[in-house]
């Protein structure tokens, strides 16, 4: 039940962050523009297409070059040799035959079902330890592939190959409880992996389950400011308040050289293009100009043998329709941004702490990709850089500068619009979490303290906070 507004108000007092003092943020009324995520570029959408549309303020022809774009993402791609000659060369070895498939209606994947046939939304990354004769590759990869395997696992395969393993998860629960009393069930997915077709796994290898993100607002991402994310960086917690928060540096394929990392789990992406290459090139099996060849190690013969598609499989005009569509997909608008409870739940966001990792809002670049995306003003929440999220949520798995313990803080946009959209709740890299106290409750490490005193919170306090991230 929604807490009375007279106890909403008094919470407000009782925290001491309204504006009488003139220093203090005002919670007690929304901020100019707040319901607009994206700025111009806000999608007035909140059902189970949310996520598909594109960016408010394309013109009519871009909103064509835009359906072009998602006509590759949503389609299937098919084996070679196809008369679909635009479409085909899937695999040897692949995740799925559609972006789509993973990115459910351009939302959030979801772990496998106890007895489901394969993965799909869910990805297993592999590499081993770094050593001193490994270093270079790992520099130039971020990873150590695991020498029969690689770096991900192909649970699908087109006919005469085949498929590496199949994945399975089972789940450890253990109970947390609030000051109240109150207790929530977390659970800690256990990876299975069967039919190791191409032999055993090295002893060393590092796992690391991975569900597919929300599409939404990469283009905005993309178009922040290094200097506005770097801004926010404190790798030797300078200031002592137990926030480091670090960049990933990676490997930019198209320049050559060393960047900021801005898009995956771990940052290990520094730019749109480069993420859409990896996608198709690991998760269906298709070789770009950016990324050649094929997804296969050198004892996976049938793989290297297998049929292709054309050199690249995936043309530069067709990756660039691809960039405009994920480039451009639209953020919903924030709901009931002025509620009593979703501002005194706000309040408590920033009382505990969560903004110090959840960046509330940023300005784009007016230099950005395309016009559309430049000087908006977004709110993410999210910083995009590196934080120690302790060992609950631990892969032990290295990419490039991120450590087994870190993650790169995912945006919290449209996050209240999961179920509607994708049909489920799973949160987290790994989808471990069925809600968003459980999510909650799983930060450690740097966020060990937000959580603690979101711990203390009594059900009309965490009531406010749910309210307000469901806004989101």
């Amino acid at each position: 039940m929604p807490s009375p507004p007279h106890r909403l108000f008094s919470l407000l007092l009782v925290l001491g962050l309204g504006a009488c003092d003139g220093q203090s943020p005002d919670f007690s009324r929304p901020e100019p523009g707040e319901a607009l995520s994206a700025g111009s570029a806000t999608v007035r959408r909140s059902d189970r297409d949310a996520f598909a549309q594109p960016s408010a303020n394309l013109t009519p022809v871009q909103r064509l070059e835009f359906a072009v774009g998602n006509s590759f993402f949503r389609k299937p791609w098919v084996t070679a040799p196809a008369s679909t000659t635009a479409r085909d060369g899937l695999g040897p070895l692949f995740n799925t035959n559609a972006c789509q498939n993973c990115h459910l209606r351009d939302g959030r994947g979801h772990p496998p079902e106890a007895r489901a046939d394969n993965a799909v939304s869910l990805l297993v990354r592999l590499s081993l330890p770094e050593t001193p004769a490994t270093a270079p590759l790992a520099e130039r990869l971020g990873v150590v592939p695991e020498p029969l395997y690689g770096t991900q696992l192909q649970s699908m395969a087109v006919l005469g190959v085949v498929p590496e393993a199949r994945v399975r998860l089972s789940y450890d629960s253990h109970r947390l409880r609030f000051s109240d009393g109150f207790e929530v069930a977390l659970r800690r997915p256990r990876l299975q992996l069967d039919h190791l077709s191409y032999g055993p796994l090295h002893p060393d290898t590092r796992f690391s389950l991975r569900v597919a993100p929300p599409m939404i607002g990469l283009g905005l991402l993309e178009a922040i400011p290094e200097a506005a994310i770097l801004a926010g960086a404190d790798p030797d917690d300078t200031n002592g308040d137990g926030i480091s928060g670090r960049p990933n540096r990676v490997r930019d394929l198209a320049r050559q050289n060393t960047a900021l990392g801005r898009f995956g789990w771990k940052a290990g992406q520094p730019n749109l293009n480069q993420q859409n290459a990896d996608a198709f090139f690991n998760d269906l099996g298709l070789s770009s100009s950016l990324l050649p060849g094929r997804s296969c190690t050198p004892i996976q013969a049938d793989c290297l043998a297998g049929a292709d598609g054309g050199v690249p499989e995936v043309s530069d005009h067709l990756l660039a329709r691809v960039l405009f569509y994920t480039r451009h997909l639209g953020v919903p608008t924030r709901r009931a941004v002025d509620d009593p409870q979703v501002l005194a739940g706000k309040a408590l966001f920033h009382r505990a702490g969560c903004a110090q990792c959840h960046t509330p809002a940023f300005v784009t670049a007016a230099n950005a990709a395309e016009p559309e995306l430049a000087n908006q003003t977004i709110r993410p929440y999210s910083d995009l850089l590196l934080h120690d999220m302790g060992d609950g949520l631990a892969d032990n798995r290295t990419e490039f500068k991120a450590n087994g313990r870190e993650w790169r803080t995912p945006p919290l946009w449209g996050i209240g619009l999961t179920q509607k959209v994708a049909g489920h709740i799973r949160l987290l890299h790994d989808g471990r979490a069925r809600s968003l106290l459980e999510a909650l409750l799983w930060h450690a490490g740097e966020a060990q303290a937000a959580r603690d005193r979101v711990l203390t919170f009594d059900a009309g306090q965490r009531a406010a906070l749910l309210a307000f991230l469901n806004s989101l």
